[in-house]
């Protein structure tokens, strides 16, 4: 990836970063800690990777995107806000009584959303679903799937990957996002589901580790999803919960908490601070 490029990309993903900060503000409740956690990669997925368009959400020949973390929709809304499925502004609507934005994602409200879900561990399995269906048919679609590291504890998630490495679904690329806190603490403390990579490859799956926050490893992780066949690909990606807003960053508290007013305005700051920073790059 060019220099060019990557500035880019980190542009829009501050402006998801903001975007989420905003919604879950409006509402006055959500999950900005591992929204925030996943901007990067949504990112990359929405404006360089997937063939999705705006204009007609429902084309048949679409790649698929499922968030079985259900919860982080603000990233979703924030991504899809920014590629130009609905306008902006109604990110402020977030869970409001007679908004389309709900806590979870509705895919019968909200343009660009592939599948509902809520209850972890749902979403990878409706996922293996849609990659099946798509073999199936002959289908040239790619189907990605994200999951938070406390929802690796349940064990549907393991059922689902053991269907994916039995079809052998190449087209199937999960990632995992290891930001390593979960609503109750840390994730090793609470049930510790590790070691992730050794786990997901007994399954059978392709297993890749990356950093979350640097756009040429995750360009380089999904070019080696594609190219890798005959087995499904877990991106085991190592991300910071709250990246972005210095006083969310690696706190638990944040799980699924909204700022007050003099947060918001920090966290706004902390944002604008970083999107000077990149403007100033040489």
């Amino acid at each position: 990836m060019n220099k060019l490029r990557e500035r880019e990309l980190r542009r829009i993903a501050n402006r998801v970063r903001v975007g989420i900060i905003e919604g879950v503000y409006a509402a006055g409740c959500g999950h900005p800690g591992g929204s925030l956690s996943i901007a990067d990669i949504m990112t990359y997925l929405y404006f360089e990777k997937m063939r999705v368009d705006p204009e007609n959400p429902g084309m048949p020949d679409r790649d698929r995107f499922v968030l079985s973390k259900g919860h982080t929709a603000p990233c979703l809304y924030s991504v899809l806000a920014e590629r130009g499925f609905f306008p902006r502004e109604e990110l402020k609507t977030l869970r409001r009584i007679d908004s389309r934005l709900q806590g979870h994602p509705d895919m019968k409200g909200v343009p660009g959303v592939d599948m509902s879900t809520g209850s972890l561990g749902l979403g990878i399995s409706a996922a293996c679903g849609m990659a099946l269906s798509g073999k199936i048919d002959g289908k040239d679609y790619r189907v990605y799937a994200m999951l938070g590291d406390g929802e690796s504890e349940e064990g549907q998630v393991w059922e689902a990957a053991m269907f994916a490495a039995h079809y052998k679904l190449d087209h199937l690329c999960a990632i995992l996002d290891w930001n390593g806190l979960q609503i109750d603490g840390p994730v090793v403390e609470v049930m510790n589901p590790t070691p992730l990579d050794e786990k997901f490859r007994a399954f059978g799956w392709h297993v890749i580790p990356i950093d979350a926050h640097d756009f040429s490893a995750i360009e380089a992780a999904f070019a080696e999803a594609e190219a890798t066949k005959g087995q499904p690909t877990l991106i085991l990606a190592k991300s910071i919960k709250g990246k972005g807003v210095s006083y969310m960053e690696n706190e638990c508290e944040w799980h699924g908490k909204a700022p007050g007013e003099e947060l918001y305005h920090k966290a706004i700051a902390d944002l604008a601070a970083i999107a000077e920073a990149i403007e100033k790059e040489v």
